[in-house]
């Protein structure tokens, strides 16, 4: 029997990315996103809001372009899968962390509204061929399918 571990989230960067390199020489690029969401309280009729908060890790040519193209309050789609890793605290306590292991990406945010200077979002997954530059790759409506 099969099992899926998928994950979509839209929503917007609560810090700057932070990207480094591992030791094998991987660039890996952390990012915390909020998302919202909105409900009626059945029983008041109150309008109720929450927000939560994640963990998004990218990994190779991913985290470059992350690194690069988003900043903090860049609305993002990211897409991967849930991944929790533990560890041993200098207290001796076992840690845990849940994080989105993300395989793909699009910029939400607009050229000129708050986000990075790029035309159209970006859609890469971590394995895709060399990116050209992005003053290149111009979109307009009339590209889209729908």
């Amino acid at each position: 029997m099969y099992s899926l571990n998928k994950v979509q989230l839209i929503g917007n960067l609560t810090r700057d990315p932070e990207v480094r390199q591992i030791p094998s020489g991987q660039m890996v690029c952390t990012v915390g996103v909020a998302t919202n969401r909105a409900w009626k309280d059945q029983s008041s009729g109150e309008k109720k809001e929450a927000t939560e908060f994640h963990n998004v890790v990218c990994w190779g040519r991913l985290a470059e372009i992350a690194g690069q193209y988003v900043k903090k309050g860049t609305k993002v789609y990211f897409e991967g899968r849930l991944q929790t890793r533990t560890w041993d605290g200098e207290d001796g306590k076992k840690n845990y962390r849940t994080e989105i292991v993300a395989e793909n990406m699009i910029i939400l945010t607009p050229k000129g509204a708050g986000g990075q200077d790029f035309s159209g979002g970006i859609n890469r997954s971590a394995s895709s061929a060399p990116i050209k530059d992005f003053e290149e790759e111009k979109i307009s409506v009339e590209d889209l399918p729908f």
